[in-house]
């Protein structure tokens, strides 16, 4: 069998990077900047350029970008070549044969509070940048051959650049804060790249040891979420998953769900950091918030509140059990996440808890919003009586025979109250302050099937059959396609996503609707290996949308994947 590291990948479309580090090397400078070079791109503060990489010079031959887990490399038509490859979480190896390379500031101007001042350092001879935009410096040092310098102490508007000609050379560029050693090699460029290879191909055996030629796009899968992965750093306390290393350089109070479980049959204590990377962050009143990142913490919205959902199918996986001070931990946050959505997301005298925004659903601008903002929607309710669930079962387990029985209680009046939402042949939503109905063509509206075991058994079947007619060749439709709201690009009106593709599916199986899961699964695992990991999909052509490397869309292609081996293996003689 090839080894996984022998992938190639189009670097236009996933960045090039490596397990733990916050650079990569992508033409994504920003949300839908895409240059024609390509540039090495911190995640610190902000994604912001350092380095546009120009190979060839003025006169540069035809050139050819290839790239693998281990090594980035620029072929020019006349046999040169440029090959990078990451040393280290926050130093690149750089290395040119018969092929000039000019690496130049990519901010340009230099301004008391932006941009990037370039000095060449007398203590070593190496060109040291340091960035306003993420508040490090980038040192560049020569390991063989020659480097010009140009621009050095500039101010203002001004060309800051290194150069290094077409002969034999490399260098080495590394990312710090205040001060660093000078930098001494280690190991050779070729020792350094067989070792990340071989890191990688570790990585894709432990999560994907499982993997056969019916899941063919199983590596990629994995290797968007290795590169998307970064070590703990500035609010990050855990190594997280980011949903991309494009602009979505974040981690989302529900995205990280799905990552978790995609983590979870080989890296078990990363996958239960995973999942309470955001309980780290969890406030007074026990919300989570929005997203995390490198400098940013957001509490204006929250997200819906599956992690009851994920913890029971996480526990499903893992080899060996959560350990009782882990577990009655995360029971204590579960807890507090739960009573903040009874305590401070009901109308006084309602059962049903509300979301302010479609942000809250995570569903931002689904249809199921149009007529009122705030809404005792049916989605939410259907998590809460599963949350519910889950926490009656972790109190058995820690002996806390009085919680169990409110969770169980907490769970049957749920029930009942989002069996009012039910209108005949699907459930609505209500506004939290006006109880008008919700608009129906929204793929949220059938959520609810997430509890299949506790709704009224005479709402299941239809709302299998609503399902269905979601259904495009290419997986269920957020917005019902033959609608005048949906929009072949209208973000959560329209495109197949995969977190609303994996809740449903495992709904329908819970259902015992097990052929149209089976069909749903099938169709979303042909959607990703035709067109990749995008953060969604058009309907109706499969055409992949907005950010293309996003790791939940990656997730739940290799849960899926790993789900479907085993009913094949199940169902062997």
């Amino acid at each position: 069998m090839t080894a996984p590291s022998a992938l190639a990948f189009d670097v236009t479309q996933i960045p090039f990077s490596r397990r733990r580090s916050w650079l990569d090397i992508s033409p994504v400078v920003a949300q839908h900047d895409t240059r024609e070079n390509l540039h090495l791109v911190s995640h610190r503060t902000s994604m912001s350029a350092i380095f546009v990489f120009e190979p060839g010079g003025p006169t540069a031959p035809d050139m050819t970008v290839t790239a693998s887990p281990s090594r980035l490399s620029w072929v020019a038509s006349d046999g040169g070549r440029i090959d990078a490859v990451f040393e280290s979480e926050t130093a690149v190896r750089v290395r040119g044969r018969g092929l000039a390379l000019r690496i130049a500031d990519a901010a340009k101007e230099l301004t008391p509070f932006t941009g990037t001042y370039f000095f060449r350092d007398p203590v070593d001879g190496s060109a040291v940048f340091t960035s306003y935009e993420t508040g490090r410096r980038y040192r560049i040092t020569a390991l063989e051959g020659e480097m010009n310098m140009h621009g050095s102490e500039a101010l203002g508007e001004s060309d800051r650049a290194v150069t290094l000609d077409a002969a034999g050379w490399e260098i080495v560029i590394e990312e710090f804060e205040t001060a660093a050693t000078p930098y001494a090699v280690a190991e050779s460029f070729d020792v350094v790249e067989r070792a990340v290879a071989a890191e990688f191909d570790a990585y894709v055996d432990a999560i994907a040891g499982w993997r056969s030629d019916d899941s063919p796009a199983t590596i990629a899968a994995a290797y968007v979420l290795w590169s998307a992965t970064v070590a703990p750093a500035g609010f990050l306390r855990r190594e997280s998953v980011f949903m991309s290393k494009h602009w979505m350089d974040k981690v989302w109070s529900w995205d990280h769900c799905f990552n978790t479980l995609a983590l979870a049959p080989g890296l078990p204590a990363e996958a239960i950091d995973q999942f309470r990377i955001v309980f780290d962050f969890q406030d007074a009143a026990g919300a989570l918030p929005d997203s995390v990142t490198h400098s940013e913490v957001l509490y204006n919205f929250v997200k819906p509140p599956i992690h009851g959902w994920a913890f029971r199918k996480l526990r499903t996986i893992l080899t060996e059990p959560v350990g009782e001070t882990e577990l009655r931990e995360i029971y204590a946050s579960l807890v507090r996440w739960t009573e903040f959505w009874l305590d401070r997301r009901r109308v006084p005298g309602h059962a049903l808890a509300h979301y302010q925004h479609g942000n809250d659903s995570g569903w931002d601008n689904s249809t199921t919003f149009d007529r009122d903002r705030l809404i005792e929607s049916p989605d939410l309710a259907a998590f809460l009586v599963v949350q519910f669930s889950v926490l009656a079962e972790i109190a058995d387990e820690i002996d806390k025979p009085t919680d169990a029985a409110r969770w169980r209680g907490e769970q049957d009046s749920m029930a009942v109250a989002l069996a009012d939402l039910w209108d005949g042949d699907t459930f609505v939503a209500r506004g939290a302050t006006t109880a008008r109905a919700s608009k129906k063509t929204s793929l949220l509206n059938n959520l609810p099937i997430v509890a299949a075991p506790w709704l009224d058994p005479a709402h299941v079947a239809p709302l299998a059959l609503r399902i269905t007619e979601h259904l495009t060749e290419f997986g269920p439709a957020t917005q019902l396609v033959d609608t005048p709201e949906y929009d072949d690009d209208g973000y959560w009106r329209g495109p197949i996503w995969a977190p609303s593709t994996a809740i449903v599916e495992d709904g329908l199986r819970l259902a015992g609707e097990s052929d149209l899961a089976d069909t749903i699964s099938e169709r979303f695992r042909r959607l990703c290996e035709q067109n990749g990991f995008a953060e969604n999909f058009d309907a109706v052509t499969g055409r992949g949308l907005r950010d293309r490397a996003y790791t939940w869309t990656a997730s739940v292609y290799l849960t899926f994947a790993r789900e479907a081996e085993e009913r094949r293996a199940a169902s062997r003689p």
